[in-house]
């Protein structure tokens, strides 16, 4: 059973026709990723609504770009007021600004996650890559996929028998 048919049959959340691969195109054109090809499967699939899913057809296009923005605010946040410096970008500046402005270069490499649900996300383009719970700096992996992710989650389908390593640079050393 897809991830999407398992969601469905759970009855746990309403589940709106899928989106079409012009809605998926458009949604990706106008906030300058691609998704997972898991992630966009799930969606094509089944568009989950209510609380903690992002509403990728609200006309409201602010909502999204907020939760688009989270992972790398929620850093930059750390950065400034947690003190953290990711030794993988070398040398900390003295100055906060500086830090700062280093830090948000750096992250410009980091890959872009995509949310998925609550502070869950998928990083763009990666296929069956780790879901991970990113909340600041604070990265839990949070499922192997989205079959594995949805049992973790809300009990649905099974567990996964091995643990899958993450792949996308700097959110993985996080974990």
């Amino acid at each position: 059973m897809t991830a999407a048919e398992l969601l469905a049959a759970s009855g746990r959340f309403p589940i709106a026709a899928g989106l079409s691969d012009q809605e998926l195109s458009a949604i990706e054109h106008e906030f300058g990723f691609t998704f997972a090809p898991d992630h966009r499967d799930f969606l094509a699939a089944g568009l989950p609504s209510g609380r903690g899913w992002p509403d990728w057809r609200s006309p409201d296009r602010s909502a999204l770009r907020e939760r688009l923005a989270a992972p790398v605010e929620g850093v930059l946040f750390d950065v400034v007021e947690n003190s953290f410096w990711y030794e993988g970008w070398g040398f900390r500046p003295g100055d906060p600004g500086a830090a700062l402005a280093a830090a948000k270069t750096f992250l410009l490499t980091a890959p872009r996650l995509i949310p998925l649900y609550s502070h869950r996300y998928l990083p763009a383009v990666m296929p069956t890559h780790p879901v991970l719970s990113v909340y600041q700096t604070d990265v839990v992996h949070y499922g192997n996929d989205l079959p594995d992710w949805l049992n973790r989650e809300f009990n649905l389908g099974k567990p996964a028998d091995h643990p899958v390593r993450a792949t996308a640079t700097f959110w993985r050393d996080l974990l």
